[in-house]
């Protein structure tokens, strides 16, 4: 009989998750980030990198970017390897991406997702985020997007 699998964790990522994060970026077309971009932001003290992990294997991650002088959050990238789709993980790491940024001051959370993602946008929506901007031809391979936001301060 299997082994049930643990409950998913979610930590700061580290340089050892670096092949996890590299192959996990390599299941989605286009716009990818490379070693270097996620070794930046592993040394950037104004980014958090976190993985989720299911049975000890990274099965996602989020990356949370806050300017100087903005009062708003960015959800610069989150993913879930397409193994792990429908578990819950892409909602567990947008919350635990909304924790950090309520916690570091931030009024609110604004994102970047392709219009044909269909399954994020659901995601976005259902969170309580709203379309703000058309993005025409926003990514590397034409594709458009939209501006997803979601203002703190307006929750009662």
């Amino acid at each position: 009989m299997p082994a049930e699998p643990t409950a998913p964790r979610l930590r700061d990522a580290t340089v050892a998750d670096l092949p996890a994060l590299l192959a996990l970026e390599a299941q989605f077309p286009g716009d990818r980030m490379s070693r270097r971009q996620f070794l930046h932001h592993l040394g950037n003290p104004r980014a958090r990198l976190r993985v989720v992990l299911v049975d000890g294997l990274v099965k996602g991650y989020h990356l949370v970017l806050r300017r100087r002088f903005s009062r708003w959050a960015r959800l610069y990238s989150i993913a879930v390897a397409h193994t792990a789709r429908g578990a819950g993980l892409g909602r567990r790491l947008l919350a635990d991406a909304e924790r950090l940024a309520r916690r570091g001051g931030a009024c609110g959370l604004r994102l970047e997702v392709r219009q044909d993602n269909a399954a994020a946008v659901a995601l976005y929506a259902s969170a309580g985020y709203r379309r703000v901007k058309v993005l025409r031809r926003y990514y590397d391979d034409g594709g458009h997007g939209w501006r997803y936001a979601r203002d703190w301060s307006a929750d009662p």
